[in-house]
């Protein structure tokens, strides 16, 4: 019997992006999604692709992506975010790894971001390479706040072809994202103790400034005109916004007494 492939997604009120990642992956032998509890259309147009919709109140990124894993019976595991069709050469491709006597144990895969409908090929943006494919068992996702990644303790490669990323379609959705993922940033320091570095006037005023001069100018990003310019300074934005809310942390508790590491 040929290995079998199952692609693990998790959702909420992903309505504009869904179908075209499902329709992309619907030749996978399994796709089992996680809905965090989605008041548009994502779970009836899920269901039109798979009968494994399951309802999971938000356990956070990673825990959440880790129960989609659990729940596939496939050899394999391909993770989605909502947003991330993949290529129809990437899924030509993984049906060859899969079905390869010799395949690794797990592989990164490039990402093409597109950023208000075009594609950010400079500034470090690409090819952004991120471990989504792997046998099943060997993977999962490390227990953090943000910017959770696969860890695989085996042999890994890379694949040719690529993940679409289509996360920021309009700078309103982008603004929503920086917002919520500097918070997340810092509920991330604080696990660990925010340090008076960390929350320092030093990294509020310097490291946003230094963030888009090395994207912008140093990694090219300039090369991507108006696009490149705006997600650029977005980035650096980003930055600030997550060491001046770790400074505003620091300051709360001081306040309460309880103060930092």
């Amino acid at each position: 019997m040929p290995p079998r492939l199952s692609v693990a997604i998790i959702t909420c009120n992903e309505e504009p992006n869904i179908r075209r990642t499902l329709e992309s992956v619907k030749w996978a032998d399994e796709i089992v999604v996680v809905d965090s509890g989605s008041t548009d259309n994502t779970i009836s147009i899920c269901r039109e692709y798979t009968d494994l919709v399951v309802h999971q109140e938000w356990l956070g990124f990673a825990r959440q992506k880790n129960l989609a894993i659990d729940r596939t019976t496939g050899d394999w595991v391909l993770s989605l975010d909502a947003d991330e069709p993949i290529e129809a050469m990437l899924a030509e491709e993984i049906r060859d790894i899969i079905a390869s006597s010799s395949a690794l144990d797990g592989y990164f895969i490039p990402r093409k971001t597109f950023f208000l409908g075009k594609q950010i090929r400079h500034g470090g943006w690409y090819p952004d390479y991120n471990l989504r494919l792997f046998r099943k068992g060997k993977g999962r996702f490390e227990e953090r706040a943000v910017h959770e990644a696969v860890k695989v303790p085996g042999s890994v490669g890379r694949t040719g072809y690529a993940i679409e990323h289509y996360a920021y379609p309009d700078l309103a959705s982008y603004l929503s994202s920086i917002n919520k993922y500097s918070s997340l940033a810092v509920t991330e320091m604080a696990g660990k103790g925010i340090s008076r570095f960390k929350s320092g006037w030093m990294n509020i005023l310097f490291r946003p400034a230094f963030t888009f001069l090395l994207k912008y100018i140093f990694r090219l990003g300039f090369l991507d005109g108006k696009h490149g310019l705006i997600l650029n300074l977005f980035h650096a934005y980003y930055v600030f916004a997550k060491y001046a809310k770790a400074w505003e942390h620091t300051q709360q508790n001081a306040s309460t007494g309880r103060g930092e590491a």
